[in-house]
């Protein structure tokens, strides 16, 4: 495969106005990606945004680069990115766009493509887009230029999807919810999925004004939400962050339940009842406690790199549905081409009910191991720390110590010259020494 140049491994990203976040280079990415998508035989793609001020130039540029290239456009405004995957699908459509930065500030945005399954672009396709983009830009005759509709109904559609997920003989009346939608693009569909279902419904982040996306709110700033449950003496509250794929939830007492606590929930309550298919995958930052939990079950569980995308690869590699991040990315396959925040909760709140429990007493069916996690800074140089002999040593003997009441995981920081150091262990104290230990060791080496 060729190398990317502009393709992460979350489509494109960065600040608006730098590198490729500028409108210049959208509209060639727009054309590009029409070039490219007219030669699948399509002539409709879909493009959806989170609440970003930026969203508006983007959208236009988009717009503008795929009509030059004869493609037709629906305009679906501010939907969330699972919402964007699932419409895609249901109309058709050969692609979906999705504008978005997720929980990143809102001086961040970035652009990421769905085929028409509702799935991630083929990397085939990503690499197509990018030839084409090194091409001059061209423009089809006036008669043979897309047009632009905007899709009315959108939200609506999306809200009647989600709901469609949750057990039809079960209701949410009695339940007092608080949803903190991050001033993203759920707050015009979570707090409506949640009272169609009879919740009494207290929200939070739900007045976008451009700026306002992922501060101090949502599935990144939990205080918000936990403070709101609280103070209402709420069931339950939910997090979603900026474009709706992650979520974090709270329970009655105040205490956040992670995205490893989300996952167990769900895959019990599937065992349960007979829907598990095969086991489930997290990443290398899932807490051992989750390993520990499932293999009590009987439940296989397997690790993927960090990154949603490779949960799914790892997913689909093993024919199983149900995988996640302890950030709150949680797929579910049977349900959604995508990790999709509303969906998820409401699969926890279903197991809630069909259980006749508190979320506090769900979350609690499994034990988190104590997680000490140090970044040591190095110099960007031709010494790789975690190649030295004497890190390799400390972390031997730290494995050898922990046994398998532990767990060691050093890694580079995909973002900054930073070495990650994590120890967890049954035990608090051994967790914290080892940690302490291995990055000396590696400080030592990084000079």
């Amino acid at each position: 495969m060729g190398s990317r140049k502009y393709f992460g491994t979350d489509g494109i990203r960065g600040k608006v106005g730098e590198s490729a976040i500028n409108p210049e280079f959208v509209i060639k990415l727009g054309w590009a990606a029409g070039k490219v998508l007219a030669g699948q035989g399509t002539n409709k793609v879909l493009i959806g945004k989170d609440t970003r001020i930026s969203g508006y130039m983007l959208e236009s540029a988009l717009e503008a680069g795929l009509s030059a290239a004869g493609i037709n456009i629906g305009l679906l405004g501010p939907m969330p990115t699972p919402a964007i995957a699932y419409l895609t699908k249901t109309f058709r459509s050969e692609a979906g766009i999705v504008i978005s930065a997720s929980h990143n500030p809102y001086y961040d945005n970035g652009i990421k493509f769905f085929s028409g399954d509702g799935y991630k672009l083929d990397d085939g396709i990503e690499l197509e887009i990018e030839a084409m983009m090194d091409k001059p830009m061209t423009c089809v005759a006036s008669n043979k230029l897309g047009k632009a509709v905007r899709v009315n109904d959108a939200a609506g559609r999306y809200i009647e999807y989600c709901k469609g997920t949750f057990p039809s003989e079960l209701s949410l009346k009695g339940l007092k919810v608080v949803v903190d939608c991050a001033h993203g693009a759920t707050y015009h569909i979570a707090p409506n999925v949640l009272a169609e279902l009879g919740a009494d419904v207290i929200e939070l982040g739900t007045k976008p004004d451009g700026l306002n996306i992922n501060d101090k709110v949502g599935a990144t700033a939990m205080r918000a939400t936990v403070d709101a449950v609280l103070e209402h003496q709420a069931d339950l509250g939910f997090a979603l962050d900026g474009d709706g794929d992650r979520i974090m939830m709270v329970d009655h007492l105040g205490n956040v339940i992670d995205g490893d606590q989300v996952l167990f929930i769900i895959a019990r309550n599937a065992l349960k009842a007979g829907r598990l298919n095969g086991g489930v995958v997290g990443t290398l930052m899932s807490n051992l406690g989750l390993e520990v939990a499932l293999s009590k079950l009987g439940i296989p569980f397997l690790r993927s790199n960090v990154g949603d995308r490779y949960v799914m690869e790892l997913l689909q590699q093993k024919g199983w549905t149900i995988g996640g991040e302890n950030s709150g990315h949680v797929l579910n396959l049977n349900l959604a081409s995508t990790g999709d925040g509303i969906v998820a909760g409401l699969q926890v709140i279903s197991a809630m009910l069909q259980a006749d429990m508190s979320l506090h007493e769900l979350a609690s069916g499994f034990e988190k191991f104590p997680q000490t996690l140090i970044n040591v800074r190095y110099t960007s140089g031709e010494t790789n720390p975690l190649e030295s002999d004497a890190v390799l040593t400390a972390k031997s003997e730290a494995e050898k110590a922990l046994g398998k009441k532990g767990r060691v995981l050093l890694r580079k920081s995909g973002t900054e010259p930073l070495i990650r150091v994590m120890v967890e262990s049954d035990d608090e104290l051994a967790s914290t020494t080892w940690a302490d230990k291995i990055a000396d060791a590696v400080r030592n080496v990084a000079g």
